[in-house]
């Protein structure tokens, strides 16, 4: 196996739309408690839209319409228990989220929090998630200024 092997993840960008205003949803890491958005391996029969959608629902207790088309990617080290990091690149799939539920698999493990989307690119630490979140936004906003305009 290569040292610079990228491995891949699917990851969910949720994110709804309350009094005219976009919002997106973060969740913390069980470890380490950084917030940042669901996200997982690859699953066998599972496509990528459809396994971001089920990170959402198991990490985060969401669910709604997920794009098939990713939105984006970002490139971080994932630190495995005891073991060196791998280099991981995230797919991200917009999910407008339709059904937030009050019990979900991992609510005991995960905090989750909706924000502005520039509120969420600072809380996040790794600045290409933040760079996503603020390019995925801003036609979101334009467009949503045009239609109310």
């Amino acid at each position: 196996m290569a040292k610079d092997k990228i491995f891949t993840q699917y990851g969910a960008l949720p994110f709804v739309w309350r009094d005219g205003e976009l919002r997106v949803l973060l969740i913390t890491t069980r470890e380490t408690g950084r917030w940042l958005i669901p996200k997982g391996w690859p699953e066998k029969g599972m496509a990528p839209h459809e396994l971001a959608a089920h990170e959402a629902f198991e990490e985060a207790g969401i669910t709604g319409k997920v794009a098939k088309q990713p939105v984006g990617s970002f490139e971080y080290l994932k630190r495995l228990d005891g073991k060196a990091a791998k280099r991981c690149r995230i797919v991200v799939f917009a999910l407008e989220v339709a059904l937030e539920l009050d019990d979900w698999p991992e609510m005991a493990e995960r905090r989750r929090e909706w924000l502005r989307p520039a509120e969420a690119a600072e809380r996040i630490e790794d600045p290409q998630l933040a760079s996503l979140i603020r390019a995925f936004a801003e036609p979101q906003q334009q467009a949503a200024r045009r239609r109310h305009a």
